[in-house]
């Protein structure tokens, strides 16, 4: 993928432990197994959302390129799971974004699901300059203890996700094309909007910038509404 663009280098952070992990919450796999599912859910963020949680699972740091290619890169989903998107679907969504948001991204990388992990799971992750997409459970279904707050359900909703409820259980449950749909025009965008905002450091700022960025540049391009 060839479309950033030559830019003056910026100092990034290089500690690991500055990262951002999600809530915990087991996957289905592991409730199967004996687990329990867990009341949190899984998350998109920014690497400075979540630095003082006091426990994070290491992704692979990418050392800063003068590579004007976004290099891409997809690990093993592990046992269970799966990548919802390939890196083909992943490169086509990317260039359909405007030049000037494509120049600060760096590596984008289908990421493996890890024991620590399955602990704090999240959807995306935004690292610096670089965007992790984790896999999903391969039944497509995601099981939780606690009820989904209305925003959650609005927008599994418009990716077409379903949420049910089972006795104690709520169990968020999608088609191959509406988990595709969902994290090409949501997941991606949205961790693409965290590494194009260079103006906030509020943690809750961030989150509204890049819940606005995936909107307007992914759901609503997606469906020719812009």
């Amino acid at each position: 993928m060839s479309n950033r663009q030559p830019r003056e280098r910026q100092q990034r952070r290089k500690n690991p432990s500055d990262r951002h992990a999600a809530p915990r919450r087991v996957s289905e796999r592991s409730r199967a197994s004996g687990g329990r599912p867990a009341g949190a859910f899984r998350q998109r963020g920014s690497d400075s959302s979540l630095r003082t949680n006091s426990f994070y699972a290491h992704d692979q740091w990418y050392e800063p390129s003068d590579s004007d290619v976004i290099q891409l890169y997809r690990r093993d989903p592990g046992v269970g799971f799966i990548h919802p998107v390939t890196l083909q679907e992943v490169t086509d969504r990317v260039e359909q974004l405007p030049v000037q948001f494509r120049q600060n991204i760096e590596v984008i990388e289908l990421a493996r699901m890890t024991r620590k992990r399955s602990l704090f799971p999240c959807y995306g992750l935004q690292w610096g300059p670089n965007v992790y997409l984790y896999p999903i459970e391969e039944s497509l279904v995601e099981t939780y203890t606690r009820p989904p707050r209305p925003e959650q359900v609005i927008e599994a909703k418009m990716y077409g996700g379903v949420w049910t409820q089972d006795g104690k259980l709520w169990r968020l449950s999608w088609t191959e094309h509406a988990l595709r749909d969902f994290y090409l025009n949501n997941v991606l965008i949205h961790e693409i909007g965290h590494v194009n905002d260079t103006r906030n450091r509020n943690q809750n700022a961030r989150e509204r910038y890049a819940d606005w960025f995936a909107i307007e540049y992914g759901y609503r391009v997606s469906r020719g509404r812009r």
